[in-house]
């Protein structure tokens, strides 16, 4: 019996599968990190996760949200950050690991993936995180004003971001939520010929003085479909320390601010409710 147990032990992981509210989700095991893992929803990766060492994000866009949660406060210093939609908690646990003692919240609409995720990924138990299943403007609509010292929005239902969660509207609640000086993240997905994206920049122009936007330059140049981040604030953004790391990235990319953003977006309208669509559906390429 003992040796048996050592063989298993010896084994590679095998992938984990089970139906979730927003279709099939896997979680198929990283050879090259013995306790990771990668989320994928319906074939499109949402997340990934070392549970030996939750500071190492593998994705570029998580890589680039992980900067924004550093430069948020002084290093190691606890903050109050909320997540609009949860994946594999893979940014909230990068807060708890850097930052102990800070006090998080996930909303996440598919309790079943929660259910999935604290069961296969449980999160350290010494993480101050509190998940709620809801829908992410209702969830946001339940934080009291101002605070929240980063607010991440990471939402996808499959691969796109829900309508509702892209307007002026829904920006407002997010900037009532945010503490003075605090900053919003987003992660957007959008390909040629870059509508949804110069509009989202639009929309958070209209709420903060402050933005920048990173994504790979390919993406930017409207060549390929791909993730892209925004920063928003009402006080000045850590730009140049920003630019720098994700410069340095294993997949390194750019910053656009000030002018250049403003020409990026071109005139674009400002998303309301009630002219919000969900974003636009990846290319079957884009995975692959």
């Amino acid at each position: 019996m003992a040796k048996n147990n050592k063989r298993r032990e010896r084994a590679a992981p095998e992938p984990v599968v089970a139906q979730v509210d927003g279709g099939l989700a896997e979680l198929i095991p990283d050879r090259e990190r013995p306790r990771a893992w990668t989320l994928l929803i319906d074939g499109a990766p949402q997340s990934h996760v070392d549970l030996d060492d939750p500071s190492h994000l593998d994705f570029a866009y998580q890589r680039r949200l992980g900067h924004i949660i550093d430069l948020t406060a002084p290093p190691g210093q606890p903050v109050h950050v909320l997540h609009l939609g949860g994946g594999a908690f893979t940014l909230a646990r990068y807060a708890a690991a850097t930052r102990p003692r800070s006090t998080q919240q996930i909303v996440e609409l598919d309790a079943a993936l929660v259910q999935f995720v604290r069961r296969e990924l449980p999160l350290d138990a010494q993480a101050r995180v509190r998940v709620r299943s809801l829908d992410a403007r209702a969830g946001l609509g339940k934080v009291p004003d101002g605070w929240a010292d980063l607010v991440v929005a990471d939402v996808f239902g499959g691969a796109r971001t829900p309508g509702h969660l892209t307007s002026a509207e829904f920006l407002a609640d997010v900037r009532r939520a945010l503490k003075p000086g605090g900053f919003y993240a987003a992660n957007l997905a959008d390909g040629p010929p870059l509508t949804y994206l110069r509009g989202q920049i639009a929309t958070a122009g209209s709420v903060w003085p402050e933005l920048a936007l990173a994504a790979d330059p390919a993406v930017l140049r409207g060549r390929r479909f791909g993730n892209a981040v925004l920063l928003a604030s009402d006080r000045a953004l850590p730009l140049a320390e920003w630019t720098r790391r994700i410069a340095t990235d294993p997949h390194p990319g750019r910053v656009e601010h000030g002018r250049e953003l403003a020409d990026f977006t071109g005139g674009a309208a400002v998303v309301t409710d009630a002219s919000a669509r969900p974003s636009p559906q990846p290319p079957p390429s884009a995975f692959h």
